[in-house]
């Protein structure tokens, strides 16, 4: 049972504190973040390639290479985040969609849940980017991909994850 404190809300979470009492009575309280959870996707273009994008991120003041991914909206299941999120950030639509890990990113201080999903069978269209997206496709070969990581370049932690997961996956289907 929480006994959760608001201390502020926006758009697309809240922060609260948070009060527990230990298995042995100490009482504590921490400010916390509860966000409704997001989706990432591995777009697997062909064999050797992947769609990542550019997407400038105002936290970091810089642009980032990334995996797409969005924001669940309120009763969406994950799925279908990351069906709409991936056509609206690169215009590619799924024929495709299958689960592949979850995630959490930073569990103490958020609650974000990252739902991973690896997309095929992609089907090109226009992208439909909100209007305050910084946002470019980015078509690279998955084996480039893993020397960025390596090198650095991407520093993103849902892409990485996301990435190196997928790759390992392919690589055992390829040597069954």
């Amino acid at each position: 049972m929480n006994d959760d404190e608001l201390l502020h809300l926006a758009d697309r979470f809240r922060v609260v504190r948070r009060r527990r009492q230990t298995d042995d009575g100490r009482e504590f309280s921490r400010q916390v973040i509860l966000h409704p959870g997001a989706v990432a996707i591995v777009a697997v273009v062909d064999a050797e390639h992947v769609c990542l994008i550019r997407n400038y991120r105002v936290a970091v003041e810089r642009e980032l290479i990334e995996v797409p991914a969005g924001t669940l909206e309120v009763g969406e299941p994950p799925a279908a985040t990351a069906r709409r999120e991936l056509e609206e950030e690169t215009g590619y639509i799924a024929g495709r969609l299958e689960p592949l890990t979850e995630l959490l990113m930073s569990p103490g201080i958020l609650n974000e849940r990252i739902y991973v999903f690896v997309a095929g069978d992609l089907q090109p269209g226009p992208a439909q980017r909100e209007a305050n997206e910084e946002i470019q496709n980015y078509i690279v070969r998955l084996d480039d991909a893993m020397a960025m990581i390596e090198r650095g370049e991407i520093e993103d932690a849902k892409t990485i994850a996301a990435l190196l997961l997928y790759d390992r996956r392919r690589a055992s289907i390829r040597r069954t």
